[in-house]
């Protein structure tokens, strides 16, 4: 049988492997696995979510409002948009998919940080778009300017805060860098970690609203799996100009959100403060990482996320440490397929990333 060639030089994302398959693997009970790998919040969600989708099982026979005008409504709220502006994805990652077989296709150019989300090379490829990637680790714009001039991308892709790296750039860097980019092409601002950069440096924050008033081409994108703790739930979320989302909407497919997951994001919105407590806990922990770190003389990368990155230089092998954490029951995230010699670990609770530093330091 013969498939798409575009499918040929595609690999497959490799999402954290699941307690389930530790357990199968290792024979490790459920009880005795820390899962450190997919950057979920280790408080779960907010309390009065759990409660309020509780009530509401009985709708799941039901389709959803398909319009999510809650939802949609919250989110303008939120930033202060007009609900127009504003779709919703089965995940951030969803809206990227729209974005690419909306603007892209065999032969277009789309640009992007060397290391950056897996996800926005896939779906590139998916409808055979070239990948353009910087040199540089780190997100650096005058590198992006530069290959914009020389190689014209219909697609820019920003991720500000970096997933797997954890890095972020000042807000006033990316108002500068979209003053010199032609209307024509679509640049994308990937901000699913922003809630916890902005505790840590509120220079990084981004005024959607003035965003997409001075730029009718850049989307501003933000998720529920992180802050929010929904991962599963699957809830993201585009913002842009309304002849941006005109076009995003012919590719939605209906009810791409479950009746379940509108409602615990709606009622997550609103829950201010178990965002503030699930952002200040992460960045207490951060900073046992950063003296971890320190102390075992790894290098971490400066992150504004709910993870770290700790580069193990020449002398350690990421895949080997990984591997001995899993045994352990620890699961973290090896970066060797991103080509850098790395784990990435998802900041925990005090218990958990006591467990953490316990094990690394005798596998170190």
């Amino acid at each position: 049988m013969i498939f798409n060639k575009h499918l040929e030089n595609i690999k497959t994302y490799e999402a954290g492997k699941p307690i389930e398959l530790v357990v199968r693997e290792y024979g490790i009970e459920t009880k005795d696995i820390v899962k450190l790998a997919s950057n979920e919040n280790p408080l779960g969600c907010s309390p009065k979510v759990v409660e309020a989708v509780s009530k509401i099982l009985t709708k799941m026979a039901l389709y959803p409002d398909d319009s999510m005008v809650n939802l949609k409504n919250a989110l303008s709220a939120r930033y202060d948009v007009d609900s127009q502006n504003v779709i919703i994805g089965s995940g951030s990652d969803q809206v990227i998919e729209f974005l690419i077989h909306a603007k892209a296709h065999n032969g277009s150019k789309i640009l992007m940080n060397s290391i950056t989300f897996a996800m926005y090379e896939i779906y590139a490829k998916h409808v055979g778009a070239d990948v353009i990637r910087t040199s540089s680790q780190e997100h650096d714009l005058d590198e992006f300017y530069k290959l914009y001039q020389e190689q014209k991308p219909e697609i820019i892709f920003i991720c500000t805060p970096n997933n797997p790296t954890g890095d972020a750039l000042d807000a006033q860097k990316i108002y500068d860098f979209l003053q010199k980019i032609d209307n024509d092409t679509l640049v994308v601002i990937d901000a699913a970690y922003m809630e916890y950069a902005i505790i840590k440096d509120a220079k990084k924050e981004i005024n959607v609203k003035e965003l997409i008033q001075k730029h009718s081409n850049v989307i501003y994108l933000g998720t529920f799996s992180k802050a929010y703790g929904l991962g599963g739930m699957r809830v993201g979320y585009g913002i842009a100009d309304t002849k941006i989302i005109k076009e995003l909407y012919k590719l939605r497919p209906p009810f791409n959100i479950t009746t379940l997951s509108l409602e615990a994001a709606t009622l997550a919105l609103g829950d201010e403060e178990f965002v503030k407590k699930s952002v200040a806990l992460n960045l207490e922990q951060m900073k046992r990482y950063e003296k971890f770190a320190k102390e075992q003389k790894i290098d971490i990368i400066n992150s504004y996320t709910n993870f770290v990155t700790l580069l193990l230089g020449s002398e350690r092998n990421s895949t080997k440490i990984a591997n001995q954490l899993l045994q352990k029951g620890m699961i973290v995230r090896d970066l060797s397929s991103y080509n850098i010699n790395a784990i990435r670990v998802t900041i925990g609770t005090d218990e958990q990333n006591s467990r953490f530093f316990k094990l690394v330091t005798q596998f170190l």
